[in-house]
């Protein structure tokens, strides 16, 4: 009985979270990935840009709520959820036409975009603060959980209880969605195809009648609807504080690193990767320990490290990737 209850402590504390943690990460780090592999440089304005399209979202779903439209258990963020796409794709367009199309033009070196990319961030960023303010906000509505404490308790017998929410669902869910649609547009569509040969090789790409500018336009929107789907998915199950999504920067582009930048299979295997070693590393372990060797009695909460360093491991995962590996996990572009 004691091994069970470890085990579903295990499942409530690290694996469920970690899942649904992994699953944001691996959507913002497709954004960085499929920027880096197409336009050749690492986009420093996603996280604001993630900002940007969940404060619109936000905003879209307190105008549903006011007119009284739910989804009834499901969040009404859910429904909103195209308006940010359409507004966040608008203004990575919007961006790209003023700012990074004229260094294109000009065959600027990739760092010279990534300069331009900083200063777009604190564009956003302020624009995200005034737009919504900087206060934390919880917009999750609907049923809380889909499998709850007490009612796991009653249904198995068990003294640790298991609790599912409904936000760490659907971001499983929808991730799993996102990710067929995206790979069945690249694998499938002449668009796709099409951004992947550019990807490839550029010049072949443009002697074969591709439109390079067709091919820009296509990535800054799927880039713009992956960065609002994670962020919304990601301020649902937490909450959402335009900060927040400067912090979360580093573990996307972490996990985009560690699987191997412009590699859209290592993207979302760097974002579980990191969201299992940030989880693992700062969940104390005593109660585990305590269900697994009861006769034990340890000093500490077997805790690695504090909730407050977690952003350290995904900095110690980039550096040690960064040092032995560049290319990543499944051989992306090098850094």
């Amino acid at each position: 009985m004691d091994i069970l209850n470890a085990v579903v402590a295990i499942l409530n504390f690290v694996v469920i979270p970690a899942a649904a943690y992994g699953a944001q990460l691996a959507l913002g780090a497709l954004g960085v990935t499929l920027i880096y592999g197409i336009l050749r440089f690492s986009n420093f304005a996603h996280g604001d840009t993630m900002a940007f399209g969940t404060a619109v979202t936000i905003l879209a779903t307190w105008g549903l709520q006011a007119l009284g439209i739910s989804l009834g258990p499901l969040p009404t963020a859910l429904l909103a959820l195209p308006v940010g796409i359409a507004a966040t794709a608008a203004m990575v367009l919007a961006t790209d036409r003023t700012v990074y199309r004229f260094y294109r033009a000009q065959k600027a070196k990739p760092i010279i975009l990534v300069m331009a990319s900083v200063g777009v961030m604190f564009l956003m960023n302020g624009f995200t603060r005034l737009l919504i303010g900087v206060d934390e906000q919880r917009f999750a509505d609907g049923a809380r959980f889909i499998m709850d404490v007490r009612s796991f308790r009653e249904l198995t017998g068990l003294k640790e209880g298991l609790a599912f929410k409904t936000t760490q669902g659907l971001t499983i869910v929808i991730a799993v969605i996102v990710v067929w649609a995206l790979f069945w547009f690249l694998n499938r569509t002449k668009s796709g195809k099409a951004m992947r040969a550019y990807s490839d090789n550029e010049d072949l790409a443009l002697l074969s009648g591709i439109d390079p500018e067709k091919v820009v336009r296509m990535t800054w929107i799927i880039a713009a609807a992956l960065a609002t789907i994670a962020g919304t998915l990601y301020g649902l199950d937490k909450a959402f504080k335009p900060f927040n999504y400067f912090q979360i920067l580093l573990p996307i582009f972490a996990a985009a690193i560690v699987g191997g930048l412009g590699n859209p299979v290592g993207a979302i295997a760097g974002g579980f990767l990191v969201a299992f070693s940030e989880v693992a590393v700062t969940y104390p372990w005593l109660k585990i320990a305590g269900y697994l060797f009861p006769d034990w009695q340890p000093g500490g909460l077997l805790q690695l490290l504090g909730t407050e360093y977690k952003f350290a491991v995904s900095f110690v995962i980039l550096i040690v990737v960064l040092l032995f590996r560049p290319t990543g996990l499944f051989r992306g572009k090098s850094v």
